[in-house]
């Protein structure tokens, strides 16, 4: 398996080189401690296991958000949309530095934080390969609507912004639309598929259904096993192997009992060989150009 994924010829990269985005962020949802997560991971030593993997690593830091962030008193809300303005900014900041990398031919390597992050990291992917697809890891599909959202956290929504459909899924409050104005919508529904899913809401349930948004449950993993659903997935969104593929991995697709350390856990996910196996699958396309983990 290491041999295979050392010789993996890769499409679109200029050469082995990974741009990390550290995203200390918490801005997207009320928990606290989410924002640890990405200078855990540096702390741990991911920067010196991907140089023995033989990649090149570019690290400046993790970036700061404090300064997006305005004072208690100032905080914002849209409706039931808390704290839009914030995760806005930051989402912003952060599809810039992905679409930095992407066009020097890195892989882009985004450490969060909570999943709003995805506004900016599949924003930044698609503005450099509109023809990319997204493989989404999660135990939410994170398709809630500001209308349909019960606990108004961005978390929660972060593909209702991103999809690219006739429809108005962000509603009627000009006010959505002038505080996310930077965000250009890429994402067409045929180039999105769930893996990992069991828990979603009723209307996120109606909106997949609606726009025939490929979702694989658990239950789909049960019933063909990953390696199975895997190339379904492929197959629904990248069926000749030829585009670049964004990977959004969420780590609480994966059982609580394999990663604990999440604010949204959720019995019954992936194993650790199971969520090892999406990674190094996709990985083997040779196709992957940015990965979200969150």
């Amino acid at each position: 398996q290491l041999i295979r994924f050392l010789m993996t010829t890769y499409k679109y990269l200029k050469d082995k080189t990974v741009g990390i985005v550290g995203c200390p962020f918490s801005g997207g949802q009320s928990k606290g401690g989410v924002d640890e997560g990405p200078i855990k991971l540096i702390e741990y030593g991911l920067i010196e296991q991907l140089v023995e993997l033989g990649w090149n690593v570019e690290f400046d830091g993790h970036h700061k958000f404090n300064d997006f962030n305005p004072p208690p008193e100032h905080e914002d809300s849209i409706g039931k949309l808390k704290q839009p303005a914030y995760v806005s900014r930051v989402s912003e900041a952060v599809s810039e530095a992905v679409e930095s990398h992407l066009k020097q031919g890195r892989l882009a390597l985004t450490l969060g934080g909570d999943h709003s992050l995805a506004l900016g990291t599949v924003s930044g992917t698609f503005s450099v390969y509109p023809d990319a697809c997204l493989i989404w890891i999660d135990a939410h599909a994170d398709i809630n609507t500001p209308e349909t959202t019960d606990s108004g956290n961005l978390h929660g929504c972060p593909v209702s912004f991103l999809l690219a459909v006739e429809d108005a899924l962000l509603g009627n409050n000009p006010k959505v639309y002038e505080t996310f104005s930077w965000l250009k919508p890429l994402l067409r529904p045929d180039r999105l598929v769930y893996i990992g899913l069991r828990d979603v809401d009723p209307p996120e349930k109606e909106i997949l259904k609606k726009y025939g948004i490929k979702a694989f449950s658990m239950n789909h993993v049960d019933k063909y096993g990953i390696g199975k659903v895997v190339e379904m997935a492929l197959d629904a969104v990248n069926p000749k192997r030829d585009r670049p593929i964004h990977l959004s991995f969420d780590v609480d697709a994966l059982d609580p009992t394999v990663a604990p350390s999440t604010g949204t856990p959720v019995r019954g996910g992936l194993t650790f060989r199971e969520g090892h196996y999406i990674c190094e699958a996709i990985h083997e396309t040779g196709l992957l150009v940015s990965v979200d983990l969150m």
